[in-house]
């Protein structure tokens, strides 16, 4: 299995501007500081699954050499994890010009549509367009390579799906729960006994909607993992110093980070 961190911020991953006076913002000198939207980007025996596409997905595909997408699964329809969708357009391309397969859940499935009307189908409407065949996701899918478990998180007043890849050829387990307030009790029994698992970890200061970084330790040292990552971080992270500051087994995730899991 291959794991590829595409982006590891938020809409404010990097400040708009510059401010190297704000308490907490991080040192822009450092290349890890600089962070796109959140996806990831994940390869089971040559199976190619994407999750989420934001508004930087077309760059983040040059930047890593990512130029193939077989299965597309939106963890929620926020617009840093669905806006970039449109750029699956090539994706479709390379399929001869056929449907991707799109998973979600009942909300996500709502916004692609509204979104994306003129993508959903079994074929391109035009030749060079996008096209989806949007599912929603199941609590197990069978997928070449392996399989892909679904559990739901709370993302204030929205679920958003967590998502658990099991390749079975290479046995290993990789959980990714982004954008998440907390990790409810199914969730964290189906993240036990993974080999790496990936955390939201918005900020320092606690969040409504999302796990700061001090509720995000909590819950890797309950999951037990060898190796757990933090995500979806803002421009008040800095790379270095919070890195260095984490426990053992523990540690930041950064934009065109690549695991290869045997």
């Amino acid at each position: 299995m291959e794991v590829v961190f595409l982006g590891t911020g938020t809409s404010q991953g990097v400040p708009m501007i510059a401010q190297p006076d704000l308490p907490g913002a991080c040192d822009l000198n450092n290349p890890r500081n600089w962070r796109t939207r959140a996806s990831v980007h994940v390869v089971m025996d040559g199976y190619h699954i994407q999750v989420d596409a934001g508004p930087d997905f077309r760059s983040q595909c040059i930047s890593n050499g990512i130029d193939e997408v077989d299965l597309f699964i939106l963890t929620h329809s926020h617009a840093d994890h669905i806006l970039g969708m449109d750029d699956m357009r090539r994706f479709c391309d390379l399929r001869g010009f056929s449907a991707l397969p799109v998973f979600s859940n009942p909300n996500g499935i709502e916004r692609i549509k509204v979104i994306f009307p003129y993508a959903i189908g079994d074929k391109p409407v035009v030749r060079g367009y996008p096209a989806f065949r949007v599912s929603e996701m199941p609590g197990k899918l069978d997928c070449h390579g392996g399989r892909i478990l679904s559990t739901t998180l709370p993302h204030g007043s929205m679920d958003v799906l967590g998502l658990i890849f099991v390749d079975e050829q290479a046995g290993k387990k990789f959980v990714y729960y982004t954008d998440c307030e907390d990790v409810p009790e199914e969730a964290l029994e189906l993240a036990r006994g993974a080999d790496v698992v990936v955390l939201d970890a918005l900020r320092h200061e606690p969040h409504s909607t999302h796990m700061h970084i001090e509720k995000a330790v909590e819950v890797a040292l309950e999951i037990g993992a060898p190796q757990t990552y933090l995500t979806h971080l803002t421009f008040m992270v800095d790379h270095d110093p919070v890195n260095a500051s984490l426990p053992e087994g523990i540690a930041l995730a950064y934009d065109g980070l690549r695991l290869n899991l045997h």
